[in-house]
């Protein structure tokens, strides 16, 4: 008698959501005090087997990978008094430039580098309007909430901030998109904006994901051994 492997490898399908489930609650977790950073999420959907002809009551369902979209909303603001932390209330992101391209961050807890250019915490370039690079000479600078920077009393510059559309997250507190412009949005000096996300419930998220995982692997090896012993009485 042959084995049908169809409900293994659905089984298995379900456990591979499962796990990128997980490791994406993960992430959240690990980036809970990351300034700036955008909660993620993974979604699903439920591929048809052609043998069930899509029937709704048929449960031969596949479930694939959609997407892993970034949830752009607001986080909590946290007070630092410290002159070279920002915090976008609002829309938009710090334009930043690497060594290996332009990027996009949430993640306004800058220094100075020995050159005296304001730089993020992967030491990229904060980038003015003019895409130049922002260089600091007035230990005391003000940015106002529209990102205008003024050095000894004189307007030196302007925070470039942009809006994105189709976010995607790239690691290290980065982002990339299509630009927008925004004027929608303040800058308040001596603040972070805190990661958008509840840690409470991505602990319970990840418990439950666990346990789907779990679940879907030991159904999976009970109906492994069950086919086994079909296929044994079938060779009887």
């Amino acid at each position: 008698m042959a084995i049908n492997f169809q409900p293994i490898y659905i089984l298995a399908s379900g456990g591979e959501r499962a796990t990128e489930q997980l490791d994406t609650t993960t992430n959240n977790i690990a980036n809970s005090n990351t300034p700036g950073f955008k909660k993620l999420l993974v979604r699903e959907m439920s591929q048809k087997i052609l043998e069930n002809k899509g029937k709704v009551g048929d449960l031969l369902v596949f479930p694939r990978f959609m997407d892993s979209p970034v949830l752009n909303f607001q986080g909590p603001l946290i007070k630092t008094e410290n002159n070279l932390d920002l915090a976008i209330v609002g829309d938009g992101f710090f334009t930043v430039e690497s060594a290996i391209g332009r990027y996009y961050t949430r993640n306004g807890h800058f220094s100075i580098n020995q050159e005296g250019y304001l730089v993020d915490v992967n030491g990229a370039y904060v980038l003015d309007e003019n895409f130049r690079r922002i260089q600091i000479q007035d230990s005391k600078f003000q940015i106002t909430p529209k990102g205008e920077i003024y050095q000894n009393g004189q307007i030196t510059g302007k925070i470039r901030v942009v809006n994105l559309q189709n976010l995607q997250a790239v690691g290290n507190s980065y982002y990339q998109g299509q630009e927008q412009q925004t004027t929608n949005f303040e800058i308040k000096q001596g603040y972070l904006e805190g990661a958008n996300l509840n840690i409470v419930k991505e602990m319970v998220e990840m418990i439950n994901n666990h346990r789907r995982f779990d679940i879907y692997m030991n159904l999976a090896k009970s109906l492994d051994m069950l086919e086994g012993k079909v296929n044994e009485i079938g060779k009887a």
